[in-house]
């Protein structure tokens, strides 16, 4: 099958591209096309312009700051696979990268790209949840941030308004003392993933958070993983001994992470998983 016709415009700025976007209510952005290119084709999306922001020099910028790194929009899954950006997160990121699909995706496919999608299968849309990440957003009115988090709203849903674009992502810069875990579930490698488990603590911030992915809504973040786990020593890890699985498949009965007890019980294996890999050396 292919694509409905459709007007195409390259725009030379970011600005010029939100003024496009702002005044074409049935545009697209488009940037990798990995996720938006199949869509046009299944036609399940049928916009009647295509904006084409790949080229826009400004959205590919990585900046170093003292609290964390800014990532531009369209910085691809490959450049953070191959250590060609600065991870913050001491390699977590690479890792999660070299995951995602096929490395000829992951040339093109970008993180804002992702993130825009709100894919709750997503690896990207977990993992960066679970970092507490922001995302930065241009639009024809101006510039604002939002914590991801609120960003998603659900499954394919999020903030982003007419005449906006995904400027950059900012992720937190982990202390030396961090763990990190992430698991994902596939039939097959380079298939969307059956769930996915992610896990962050930060003692230096007494901070565990567990991120359960590829469920029916946005996935389920949880800060308080008390009723499945028990509190540990002062800054330590819990460890995965200890892990409750009937009461984690309990508590994402409670989320709506999934519509039985078989991919419940998938989803709280895979956040035991991840929290397993989070204690490896």
């Amino acid at each position: 099958m292919k694509p409905a016709p459709f007007a195409y415009e390259r725009p030379r700025s970011v600005e010029a591209a939100c003024r496009i976007l702002a005044t074409r209510p049935d545009a697209k952005a488009i940037a990798g096309g990995q996720t938006l290119g199949p869509m046009l084709n299944l036609r399940l999306v049928q916009p009647g312009l295509l904006v084409d922001i790949a080229r826009l020099e400004e959205l590919c910028r990585v900046e170093r700051r003292k609290d964390g790194t800014v990532f531009g929009a369209l910085v691809t899954h490959a450049a953070i696979e191959d250590g060609r950006v600065v991870d913050p997160t001491r390699g977590f990121l690479a890792g999660v990268a070299k995951g995602i699909a096929y490395r000829a995706v992951r040339t093109r496919g970008t993180m804002g790209g992702s993130l825009a999608h709100a894919d709750p299968a997503a690896d990207w849309l977990s993992c960066l949840l679970a970092l507490r990440a922001e995302v930065l957003i241009v639009g024809a009115e101006g510039r604002r941030r939002t914590v991801l988090a609120d960003f998603v709203q659900g499954a394919m849903t999020t903030d982003l308004r007419t005449g906006e674009l995904i400027e950059g992502i900012f992720v937190p810069q982990l202390s030396p003392h961090a763990r990190t875990g992430f698991y994902k579930l596939c039939r097959k490698t380079g298939e969307f993933a059956d769930a996915i488990g992610v896990v962050v603590h930060d003692p230096d911030g007494d901070s565990l958070r567990f991120v359960s992915g590829a469920t029916i809504g946005r996935p389920v973040v949880i800060d308080d993983p008390w009723d499945f786990l028990p509190r540990g020593a002062a800054g330590q890890i819990p460890s995965p001994d200890d892990f409750d699985l009937a009461a984690a498949e309990r508590r994402l009965e409670r989320s709506a992470a999934a519509d039985d007890w078989y991919m419940r019980r998938v989803h709280a294996v895979a956040l035991k998983r991840a929290l397993e890999r989070a204690h490896r050396p």
